[in-house]
Order: C-alpha cells, then structure tokens, then sequence
C-alpha cells in the first residue's frame, strides 16, 4: 500500500510533556493487575460506597473468594458470565473474579427491559448472571432455553456502611464461616445468594488464569448500525488502553488518585476509565450507583476527587454547583469528557471552577474505548476531539473506497488502527468483515477532517446511531417499536441537538386515519418496551415520511424538518 498523508504521524508534537509515541506492549491480564494493585496498595482505600471502603488487600481477597465460589457453581475458562448490576463494590468483585477464571464477562444495562436483556442472553448464551437483587426474577423469567442455569442474586444494600444500615432499618448481616455453602433460595434452585459466592475459601493458585489474548469481555454495542452486538475485547485490548490513559496523563500520581465512578461500568467508558485504568495506578475509586448531585456534593466533602471522567452534563451541573458555593472541585487536576459532543463553553466553565484542564476524547466501544483525546496541556483544542493515543494511527479515507486516502484537511470516513481495536462482534462474521478491513484498520462510520497537525474533528456519522447519555441508541429499535403501535403506520427517528450539548432522540411519526397524536401515551408505550434513555424525547405527526426513490426512509430530511418545526415553534414535543 502507498505512503498516506498520516504515515509520519504529525500529531505527536501536540503530545504534552512526558506522552510517549508508543507504548510498551501489555505484559500481565487484568487478573494479574488486579493482584498487582492489591498487593502495591494493599492498605489503600480502593473502593468507597456511600462511605464504606474496601482496602485493596480486602478487594483482592474478595476477588479470590468470588472466584472459588463461581469455580464451584461450575465457571470454567471460555465461559461467558453476564453480569447486570450497576455501580456498587460487588460489581468490581464479580468483574474481576470472572475474569481470574478465565472465563468472559458480559456486561448490561441492569435497567434494560426484559425483552432487551433476553436478546442478548440469547445472543452469547451465558450459564451464569451475576444479577441485582431487583432484577433477577427479569432473568428467571426467560425461557428454558435462554435462561442461565446459576443467577447469582446481589442484594446491593449489603455494601452499606453499618450506621446507614441502622438508620434503613436493615438486617445487618451476620458473620459467616469461610467454608459456609453456597446459598440457595428456596422458591428455586437455580438462584443464589452473592453471599454465598463470596463466602468461600480462596481460590487455589493451581487455577490457572486467562492469557493476553483471551477474551475478556463481551461489550454490546449497535456498531456502526443495527441491533446490539457483542463487541469481542481481549485482556490485551483492555490493558493497552488502559496503559495508553496512563501515558495520557504524566501528571498523575500512583497510589495517591482519587476517581469517581459516576459512569456506568457496564459501559466501555466507565470500565475502561474505572474498573481498569484507575485499579492500575492503585486510585481510591468512589462509587456512585447513578449521577446524584447531592450524591457528588456529599461524596467530595470527605473524599474529593481528583480525576474526573464524565459526560458533559453532568460537567456542567457540578461547575454550576461549584459556582454557588455548594460543592468544592479544586482538587480535581484532570477531566476527560467523551460519548458526546463537548461545549466549549462547558470548558471555560469547569475550568474556571477547578482551576484544572477539562478535555474532549472520542473513541467507540470497539476501540475498548478511547482512539483520539486532546492533550492534557496547553496544546489542548477545544472544539475537536483532539489527537490519536500513543501507538494509534488513524486515517481519513474516501467513505466508498476505504483503500483510497483523503489528503489532511479534508473530510472523509475515519479509520483506526491500535492494540486497543476489538476482535471482531461475537458470532458475526458477515459485520465483523464490514468493521475490520485490510491491515486491521476499522471502519469507525464516523466522517471526520484532520488538521496539518492532526487534530481530528468529527464532522458527521455514517451510521445514524443516537449517542444520548453517553449510551448508543439504534433508530431503527425505537422505530420497530413505534411501528408496532396500533395507532402509528410509519416512524422515523432521529437524532435533536440539546442546548446543553449532546443529543435527544425524537421521533417522527404517521397516524392510521382517524387516529390522533397523543404524546404520553406513545412514550408511555415505548416505556414497556425499551430502556427509559431510548423513549423518543420529542414526538411529531407528520402526513406522510420523506423516503428515497427506493422507498428509504431519508432520515436526515425528517431531521431538518422537525428542526425547522422546533425553531417555529411547531410540533407535538415531548
């Protein structure tokens, strides 16, 4: 293949002080990591949960234990365990446990809907889920076929400090033998208490672990387009990007971090940042189970962050708060704000609230995550999503021809070559093939332009996924869904800028003869069947949809009408 106009890699004099060109390659699993942490750190907090903190010597036993507990409920090497649990310490213990076995963690979204939870359990067939108390009879309830034959029930209340406890009136759990059974609850014999799973002895160190090419996790993802799937990462995919945020940030202080976990760590964002990246560099890692404001404010009182990885609302509000005398961030050093566009505004404003650098990154699931981030100093450009990590290399490419590059400067479909890149979707061939093209570059669907000096700004997408929240939203899920309405003969969804920054979904639909708009009760209706961050936000009727000579649906047309609607004050929004 011929020289590219990227080959000589012009970023790098953007690197702040200290950045590598390239990393070391990945030379322990994450298991081994994991123990690594426990034992530099071992008298360190390494979790806090509404105030309860777990050293790392602690972690790493609990680890140990959790692993003997699924190696006897049947866990082996190359088996996919789900786990479906939001932020909270058993979280972390369950991951890494899994993973000291060998075996492949799958992740979800613990507020899924059934119907959205059981298309992916029967997407990898995990045996064993490790599931919050709250949604385990969701789990229970699958059919034979799909329903894992071990649900391993976590009652999160468990992690609360003793006095909160007290105060709810919990049953304070009572000590238990290393050696006790693993627990059962009678109505049936399929499901378990997490208890019990960490109630054992450790695991023997004849257990042999996972090695760097091993699976280590399956991520759903919509890709580039369509239903979720099951993004394959390795334990080295995970490690090296995990090691490439080490080498982003030189300012950092081993042993002495303090991270907030405000993103979901069954999102590749908040696994990557959190659960690997901050347990590598021994960081206390505070756990919240969703954004709380008062929850951060409470939190900072005590334990202040120092490194912050968010979303742009949520920088917002704490800088608003910050403003008002309510919460102190002065201690936070380092921000790096992904899955959605950042404000410059938002910037200026956090920036002037802690006095520390607020920065933009891109990256997407099958890049485990993190490909481009602007540099943590003053080379720094806010309104692009920066430049690409240590041993990454991009390229722009004509969008029809991938084979043919686009000079610097101009616009085309962006490529992503790394140590970080996935291994293809689990069990899809045919969208593997589409994603990961010659020399293992990946297809990445996003439109983007690189400057001279190769900082990368995204212009468009391909794909015409919906990022709001941070999370993916795929149009043609939610418009199933409305098209199985009985009132609703068309829908087209599409993605709404927000004032804040980022996107809303909303929908464009057409009625049956006679049938009237009603708002509520179509979001009401999409409730049952969907995640709470895909209800369309904003609902329209209009007579008929734009559509292609082929008959396609042209989004982008239904888009520019309802904005064109929005600024005139038109349409039934939600």
């Amino acid at each position: 293949m011929p020289r590219t106009p990227y080959a000589d890699r012009p970023w790098l004099s953007a690197y702040a002080d200290g950045v590598p060109a390239d990393i070391d390659e990945p030379s322990q699993t994450l298991p081994e990591m994991i123990a690594l942490s426990a034992s530099a750190y071992g008298k360190r907090t390494a979790l806090e949960y509404f105030g309860a903190t777990t050293t790392y010597a602690r972690l790493g036993e609990q680890i140990e234990r959790a692993a003997e507990g699924l190696r006897r409920l049947g866990v082996v090497k190359g088996d996919r365990v789900a786990i479906v649990l939001p932020n909270c310490p058993q979280h972390v213990v369950a991951f890494y446990a899994v993973l000291r076995l060998g075996a492949i963690v799958v992740e979800h979204n613990p507020l899924y809907t059934a119907r959205e939870l059981r298309h992916q359990f029967e997407d990898h067939g995990a045996r064993h889920a490790i599931v919050w108390d709250k949604t385990a009879d969701v789990v229970a309830g699958f059919p034979d076929d799909v329903r894992p034959a071990h649900i391993i029930s976590v009652d999160l209340t468990t992690a609360l400090p003793l006095g909160m406890r007290l105060a709810l009136r919990l049953p304070v759990p009572k000590a238990r033998t290393a050696r006790a059974q693993l627990t059962t609850r009678p109505r049936a014999k399929h499901l378990h208490a997490w208890s019990g799973v960490v109630d054992q002895r450790r695991l023997s160190r004849r257990v042999r672990g996972p090695v760097l090419s091993d699976i280590a996790v399956l991520q759903y993802t919509s890709g580039t387009t369509g239903m979720p799937k099951g993004a394959i990462l390795t334990h080295a995919n995970l490690l090296a990007n995990a090691m490439q945020g080490r080498a982003w940030v030189p300012g950092l202080v081993d042993g002495e971090e303090t991270f907030y976990a405000v993103l979901p760590l069954f999102h590749a964002y908040g696994m990557t940042l959190c659960l690997t990246f901050a347990m590598s560099i021994g960081a206390k890692l505070v756990l919240f189970p969703k954004f709380d404001l008062d929850l951060m404010i409470d939190a900072a009182r005590t334990s202040p962050p120092t490194f912050l990885p968010a979303v742009p609302p949520i920088y917002d509000q704490l800088a608003r708060a910050a403003s008002r005398g309510k919460i102190d961030l002065s201690g936070v050093r380092f921000a790096i704000s992904g899955a959605m566009s950042l404000p410059v505004s938002t910037v200026t404003r956090w920036e002037e609230a802690t006095g520390g650098l607020l920065v933009e990154g891109y990256g997407m699931t099958e890049t485990s995550p993190v490909a481009v981030g602007n540099p943590m100093g003053p080379s720094r450009r806010p309104g692009t999503v920066g430049v690409p990590f240590p041993s990454t290399e991009i390229r722009v490419v004509d969008p029809e021809n991938p084979t043919v590059d686009r000079p610097l400067g101009e616009t085309g479909e962006l490529l992503v070559r790394g140590p970080q890149v996935f291994q293809g979707y689990w069990q899809r061939e045919e969208e593997t093939k589409a994603a990961l093209i010659d020399g293992g570059w990946l297809r990445t669907g996003d439109i983007a332009s690189v400057s001279p000096d190769g900082f990368v700004t995204i212009v468009d997408r391909l794909k015409e996924l919906i990022i709001t929240g941070g999370f993916n939203v795929s149009p043609s899920e939610v418009e199933a869904t409305l098209d199985s309405h009985p009132d609703v003969t068309a829908a087209a969804v599409v993605a709404l800028p927000r004032s804040s920054g980022g996107e809303e979904v909303a929908a464009a639909v057409v009625l049956r003869e006679g049938a009237v708009l009603d708002v509520e009760a179509l979001r009401d209706f999409c409730r049952t069947r969907l995640a709470a961050y895909k209800v369309p936000r904003r609902i329209v009727a209009m007579d008929d949809l734009p559509r292609s000579l082929i008959g396609k649906v042209l989004r982008r047309e239904v888009r520019d009408r309802m904005l064109e609607g929005q600024a005139k004050g038109g349409g039934g929004g939600a």
